[in-house]
């Protein structure tokens, strides 16, 4: 995968500019030092090495809606990162609620991306019909959530490397003709 050009100005294409990235990991055995987090390290190691990106942040939480939403809303209204990664609670557990957490607080969902993450799960394994994750927007953020195994978030990163360069593009205005090929 090309990596994209760098540039200090943010406000020009991604092209041009870093993308800005927040990586939550909600695991209560992790938040208690019970475990090792080890899905939020990959997600910045993968980021990092295929697109042009900086990780502003890099939270571990309990599974706690409260604090969740706290940050979400922080790093998406007040540090205006252009895409927020969540791994972990998109399960059927009591504690998972990740995505009904992050779904409260999008402006819009953004269906596709989740069904695509689930659609290529299935071809690995059928459990993948059980994650709940979504994907949405919220102001100029795009926010996605993720499995808690790393092995689920190496084939879920595979599947959205591709449309993240495009979609922080339109996000942030930067498309002239999303119909064209170049």
């Amino acid at each position: 995968m090309e990596k994209v050009a760098h540039s200090k100005d943010k406000t020009q294409s991604i092209k041009t500019s870093p993308l800005q990235f927040a990586v939550i990991t909600l695991s209560d055995r992790c938040s208690r030092g019970d475990r090792e987090d080890l899905s939020g390290p990959l997600i910045v190691k993968t980021m990092t090495k295929h697109l042009t990106a900086h990780c502003t942040d890099q939270i571990l939480i309990p599974d706690n809606p409260e604090e969740l939403t706290c940050h979400l809303v922080t790093l998406s209204d007040d540090q205006a990162c252009d895409i927020i990664l969540t791994t972990g609670g998109t399960g059927l557990a009591p504690t998972d609620i990740t995505p009904e957490t992050t779904k409260a607080i999008f402006d819009r969902e953004i269906p596709g991306i989740a069904e695509a993450i689930r659609h290529k799960g299935l071809t690995i394994t059928p459990h993948s019909m059980l994650s709940r994750g979504v994907a949405g927007q919220r102001k100029r953020t795009l926010i996605i959530n993720l499995s808690g195994s790393p092995k689920a978030v190496a084939e879920q990163l595979e599947v959205i490397m591709p449309i993240i360069p495009h979609a922080i593009e339109t996000i942030r205005g930067d498309t002239i003709d999303c119909g064209r090929s170049k």
